[in-house]
């Protein structure tokens, strides 16, 4: 993820939980690499921000463009509310099993899906999890593959050259053991990417002025029914970090003042994304590129955020890699520790061959995805849709049974079966295109 937020505020993200962001088993025998400690309400606003905003903001001006500019703003609204009433869900199910086994804490998602559905459950939503860290690992690699080849233009390689340049690079970033050590660079990215949206908006608004306000010139609605559902998928891309939510919410002092911080932190997020997304689609209108930074002109400013962008993320792509590594590293030491009682660690050269494997494979992925706003729409309308509403809305009517009201099994059931719908139909308006 491509993370909005200021530097200091990364660092309390760091010592927040980081290593239960895939949320494995906690009787693993992974260590974990940092320590973690109550976070303030200040810490815990600045790793909501950390945690929900992602690449997806950067796409959009461009979702904004196929569906429509009103369309877009309503869009981007109907999935901030449903994505917050969905964290609220998780925090429900988990304290409901908190007061059926105070001496027994659940504190991640995938605990959540073994106590609803037993040991399915939690494969099926560490899975997604897992998945979902690989498909945004994919996502930085195709970011930095398009930034690099607009910075170069027709004097530099394709795309794909560019992504197999980082294979050496991320391999050996992926080698470090603490992630304490990659956190400069990481503060990097972020200078970095306020510096991108405050050129980006610098650009909007002169662009804007240029063309005389030209509002009655823009799509409010899009005629294509097939633009609404991408959209969709790439309004639920921007709000990632969904398996975070029980972290949060366990980090925090005071957790009774958790909703209304929510609340309140995801207001002003989807505020700031449907002004980011109306002011680069009215600026720039069908020309909108699906990376609104490729729309920059080319001055010495716009390519050296779009170079800084692309170095900050090299070298942040290990932090997206480390939950993945953990879980698989984790499950070698089970088949090791299955297979031989005597010997239950992994070897160094274990270590490096399977990261270097992970980071190989992503390239790969990464190497065959045409663009990034289809991308997005994809992991949106899939991946994320699965963990923000279909299986929140689950555990919630699983656990809660009978004593939910009327309107509250209503209100379940049709998060539950627009999320199903919207991954079946989103996912082939992916595939055929809008």
């Amino acid at each position: 993820m491509i993370h909005m937020h200021s530097p200091s505020l990364f660092l309390s993200f760091l010592v927040s939980d980081f290593d239960n962001k895939m949320d494995h088993d906690p009787k693993s025998n992974t260590t974990p690499l940092l320590s973690s400690k109550r976070a303030t309400k200040l810490q815990t606003l600045g790793n909501i921000i950390v945690t929900v905003v992602g690449t997806g903001v950067l796409g959009l001006p461009f979702a904004f463009r196929i569906a429509g500019w009103v369309a877009g703003s309503i869009g981007v609204a109907i999935v901030g509310i449903s994505t917050y009433y969905c964290m609220l869900l998780l925090v429900w199910c988990r304290d409901k099993l908190a007061l059926e086994e105070p001496l027994v804490e659940s504190r991640s998602y995938g605990d959540l899906g073994y106590r609803c559905f037993g040991a399915l459950g939690r494969f099926v939503t560490e899975l997604l999890l897992v998945v979902a860290q690989c498909a945004g690992s994919v996502a930085y690699l195709i970011f930095i593959g398009q930034n690099l080849d607009s910075v170069f233009q027709r004097n530099g390689p394709p795309i794909t050259s560019y992504i197999f340049m980082l294979v050496p690079v991320e391999i050996g970033l992926s080698w470090i053991g603490s992630l304490s050590a990659l956190a400069p660079f990481s503060i990097f990215a972020d200078v970095c990417n306020v510096l991108a949206m405050g050129i980006v908006m610098k650009e909007d608004v002169r662009q804007t002025l240029d063309d005389g306000f030209p509002f009655s010139e823009r799509t409010a609605i899009t005629s294509n029914i097939g633009g609404l559902p991408f959209t969709a998928g790439m309004a639920v891309f921007c709000f990632e970090g969904f398996g975070m939510t029980l972290a949060l919410e366990n980090s925090m002092q005071d957790k009774s003042k958790f909703p209304k911080l929510l609340a309140q932190t995801f207001s002003g997020i989807t505020l700031v994304y449907i002004l980011f997304g109306l002011c680069g689609y009215i600026a720039f209108g069908e020309e909108t590129r699906d990376i609104v930074t490729l729309n920059l002109p080319r001055t010495w400013s716009s390519l050296a955020v779009q170079v800084g962008l692309c170095l900050g993320l090299m070298f942040t792509f290990p932090i997206m890699l480390h939950p993945i590594n953990e879980i698989i590293e984790g499950k070698l030491k089970s088949i090791r520790r299955n297979n031989n009682s005597d010997s239950t660690g992994l070897g160094k050269i274990t270590i490096y061959i399977s990261r270097a494997i992970v980071v190989i494979v992503l390239a790969v992925v990464a190497s065959f995805v045409p663009e990034f706003g289809v991308y997005a729409s994809l992991v949106g309308s899939t991946l994320c849709a699965m963990l923000s509403f279909v299986l929140p809305a689950t555990f919630h009517l699983k656990l809660f049974g009978s004593s939910l009201r009327i309107w509250q099994k209503v209100l379940d059931y049709i998060v539950l079966i627009t999320g199903l719908f919207f991954a079946v139909y989103g996912t082939y308006n992916s595939f055929v295109g809008v």
